[in-house]
């Protein structure tokens, strides 16, 4: 067996690695502080090495052959978290990606505002004390023709704060098909227990009627719950409950009506199905949440629209100071929202914008990458239609006419390919079809045109 105690003095002192020069060559360019942590992270698994038996303890351990491993071990500590990377997915909305890229405006308001101080709550008129949200919410009010409006973290936020604020130890009726589970296995009924509410499910899977939803009110019955099924669809023998019909029911009885409508939608875009806020506004909802970050385009926090005195009755909850923004988020909604207002979000938000790209417009993107790769070896490439999503949870099933690459490797596999792309300089998040990594254009940008093709030879060539 080995003697643990005697195994740590075969290998030499963080001080003395430290002042070799052969270390000191190596990590020259880096922290100390990021060395000497590196020098004991490695010394730390050489003595479980020894200790396992899967290193011999009275081996040698040379300068030579300890700073490679301190130098790669220093600098992927330091390295960064979130890496920007270009998406070749397809997939518009992605959550894994970030979901929404911000609008130029967006982005300049954000580093603005981080840089310094500003009137975040401070009313530079009176000289007192101002509204942290008051700007956003006449802005959204405005697009969506809603009463009032208030704006935290996420969506999810906003609707287990509804729940916990205004349903508390109280029933809450929602449609068994309308029992969403969320990305990460968040699901609805964890959500409303977390939130301290008395689900009462209605219907079935495939159909509920208005006669469910009657039937199921009681005294202590607080709120009606829509949840518009964004990331999955029910087809066949169906129905539900269209959303002016549950408000009718709702006023008749005195229960408030909440719609979880997810995407923010905001507005209509090549045909596309996905609500918009407008309509579930109309159709009379008393309270109404959604995301920023998806349809609308802008930074993670989430809206809860709607009647007057209810916002009114969350504003004031405790709980509310716990879901607010920061003043960058703020700052980049507040000028994504004039976009909305004062442009065509069309054109100036990169989720909008990317809905309404014609199909010749990703052709010429495809032509423009199949022309900076002229030359490339070891792959078979072909430009041809591809199968795009929005993505995020929204318009599910529905898929959009793109246009893209396929490359074919040669000598290597697929999924090799795609690894080594995510390895490349600006990362590639490309998808797998059929044996070949695809290139969607629906999802890159014309300025990654030149980083892509960059990447994509680098790729090829790095791995042959």
């Amino acid at each position: 067996m080995v003697d643990k105690q005697n195994s740590r003095y075969q290998l030499p002192s963080v001080d003395k690695i430290l002042n070799d020069p052969e270390i000191t060559k190596a990590t020259r360019d880096l922290p100390r502080s990021a060395v000497v942590n590196a020098i004991r992270s490695v010394l730390s698994s050489f003595r479980q090495e020894i200790n396992h038996g899967s290193r011999q303890p009275d081996k040698t351990i040379t300068m030579r052959e300890l700073a490679p491993l301190i130098s790669v071990t220093a600098r992927e500590a330091l390295a960064p978290i979130g890496n920007r990377v270009i998406n070749a997915t397809g997939v518009i909305i992605h959550t894994n990606l970030g979901r929404a890229p911000l609008a130029q405006p967006a982005i300049e308001a954000a580093a603005s505002i981080a840089g310094g101080y500003s009137d975040l709550e401070y009313d530079l008129e009176t000289g007192r004390r101002g509204s942290r949200t008051g700007a956003v919410e006449s802005l959204i009010t405005s697009l969506t023709g809603a009463s009032a409006a208030l704006v935290v973290n996420n969506n999810a936020a906003a609707l287990f704060f509804i729940l916990n604020a205004l349903a508390k130890e109280k029933e809450v009726i929602v449609s068994r098909g309308e029992l969403v589970e969320i990305g990460g296995s968040f699901r609805l009924p964890q959500i409303m227990a977390a939130a301290g509410c008395v689900m009462t499910e209605v219907g079935t899977t495939n159909k509920t009627k208005a006669a469910d939803y009657v039937g199921a009110l009681g005294k202590d019955t607080a709120l009606m719950l829509k949840v518009h099924t964004s990331n999955y669809r029910v087809l066949g023998f169906t129905a539900s409950v269209a959303l002016d019909e549950l408000v009718e029911l709702g006023r008749e009885h005195d229960v408030s009506v909440v719609e979880d409508l997810g995407s923010g939608n905001l507005i209509k875009i090549n045909g596309l199905e996905e609500p918009t806020v407008s309509a579930s506004v109309k159709a009379g909802a008393d309270l109404i949440t959604f995301s920023g970050d998806k349809m609308l385009g802008g930074p993670q926090c989430g809206f809860i629209i709607g009647r007057a005195d209810l916002v009114q009755t969350l504003r004031n909850h405790p709980i509310y100071r716990a879901l607010r923004l920061d003043k960058m988020t703020l700052a980049a909604l507040e000028a994504t929202l004039n976009l909305y207002i004062n442009d065509d979000p069309k054109e100036k938000i990169p989720v909008p914008a990317m809905l309404n790209q014609s199909l010749d417009t990703l052709k010429e993107r495809a032509r423009r990458l199949l022309s900076a790769l002229a030359g490339t070896t070891e792959v078979e490439i072909e430009q041809g239609a591809t199968k795009a999503k929005v993505g995020g949870g929204s318009l599910p099933g529905q898929e959009l006419k793109s246009w893209g690459l396929r490359i074919k490797p040669l000598g290597m596999s697929e999924d090799m390919l795609a690894s080594c792309l995510r390895e490349a300089k600006s990362p590639i998040i490309a998808r797998i079809e059929a044996g070949e990594v695809v290139l969607d254009m629906m999802t890159v940008s014309d300025a990654e045109i030149e980083s892509l093709a960059v990447g994509i030879r680098s790729a090829v060539d790095g791995s042959s």
